[in-house]
């Protein structure tokens, strides 16, 4: 099996698909393993890294693109990467497409088989490739939050922790899944008064035993929802629904009510934004004003630190690719149900019912498409 990376081309996006050590892993088990070269650069490794690994450096993304049984990707694809697409082609990368409308069409009309990192699930519900990003997006929220909120950046001038004899800033979390457990506990480290809403009270009682009370945990409706926002100096949004798109929770009137210089972070921006207002940013120009309060909004959040990111991600994406390369992508698919629910396009049809709402279109039985 030729599996094949390519250099990422979204706006600041440093990461890539594998490791010298997944090539490694890869190679081993007899399969061909294609790089562009210059696709680890963003993220410290250089092509000798990987040709040591056994992996063949190729000049350019056509000739990636075109070499491919399997493409591994860290974004979905945009505009300039559509015309690589064919029927052939299997796709094992982020894609999102609840919110991205021309990248499904584009698919569907090329018949591409298009594997989905973030609607893989466990039978847990657990998503085992979207929680190293997860995990990454949540940690930097308050970060990058609090650097918002200094006065050069357009904030209110705030230092998060505060110093003694003045208040720290007040940070609510929505959601208490990885990614709102790690924006939690990053924002409890750099001495924020830290808030979490969540639906899951079992959730809620781990949080709060968990850290003894330093959190507080409130039961998530609309009631306390806007309670909560009004009286806070940063949002983080972190709420999903696998494969579709995330629910608004935190409308544009809500938005009017808050402090003036408040700040939003919207890790749910890939599959829509969990905020009325929220639309993608990139790293080059991350943030945008509604009323009087910053919307920060990046949709490639764990790009900022691309060798911390490509790392996790490889680790667990590797078991995944092994899977595929060695099995091919249907009998794989067949042998692992969590995997199965990764597929999202086949030959001209959506597989995954909530990429196919969110869209307007019929869904394909997963069943009949793996018989």
């Amino acid at each position: 099996m030729k599996i094949a990376v390519p250099s990422e081309v979204k706006n600041n996006e440093f990461r890539v698909a594998i490791t010298p050590a997944g090539v490694h892993e890869l190679v081993s088990h007899g399969h061909d393993v294609l790089i562009e070269t210059g696709a680890g650069l963003g993220s410290s490794i250089p092509d000798a890294s990987y040709q040591a690994a056994g992996a063949t450096i190729l000049p350019d993304a056509a000739s990636t693109w075109a070499a491919a049984d399997v493409l591994l990707k860290v974004k979905e694809p945009v505009a300039s990467e559509y015309g690589y697409f064919r029927p052939d082609l299997v796709l094992f990368t982020y894609l999102h497409l609840a919110a991205e409308p021309e990248l499904t069409a584009a698919l569907l009309a090329s018949g591409v088989t298009a594997i989905a990192y973030e609607t893989v699930q466990l039978p847990s519900r657990a998503l085992p490739l979207l929680a190293p990003m997860s995990e990454v997006a949540g940690r930097l929220a308050p970060i990058v939050g609090a650097n918002v909120m200094l006065k050069p950046n357009g904030g209110p001038g705030l230092l998060v922790p505060g110093v003694p004899g003045t208040h720290p800033a007040k940070i609510t979390v929505l959601g208490g899944g990885v990614a709102g457990t790690a924006a939690m506990q990053v924002a409890l480290g750099l001495g924020a008064e830290v808030t979490v809403l969540d639906t899951n009270l079992f959730r809620l009682r781990e949080l709060d035993a968990l850290h003894f009370g330093r959190v507080k945990t409130i039961a998530s409706n609309s009631f306390e929802i806007d309670k909560a926002v009004v009286d806070s100096d940063m949002v983080i949004g972190s709420v999903l629904i696998p494969g579709a798109k995330a629910p608004k929770l935190v409308s544009n009137e809500l938005v009017s009510r808050m402090r003036p210089g408040s700040v939003l972070v919207d890790i749910a921006v890939d599959q829509g934004g969990c905020f009325a207002d929220s639309h993608p940013t990139t790293h080059a120009d991350p943030t945008f004003t509604v009323h009087q309060s910053l919307f920060y909004c990046v949709a490639n959040m764990p790009g900022a630190v691309p060798h911390t990111s490509t790392y996790a991600l490889t680790n667990a994406t590797l078991p995944y690719v092994r899977a595929l390369a060695n099995r091919g992508w249907k009998d794989a698919l067949r042998a692992d149900a969590a995997l199965a629910l990764g597929l999202n396009t086949f030959g001209g049809v959506v597989t995954n019912s909530g990429v196919a709402a969110a869209n307007g279109i019929d869904n394909t039985d997963l069943a009949l498409v793996l018989a």
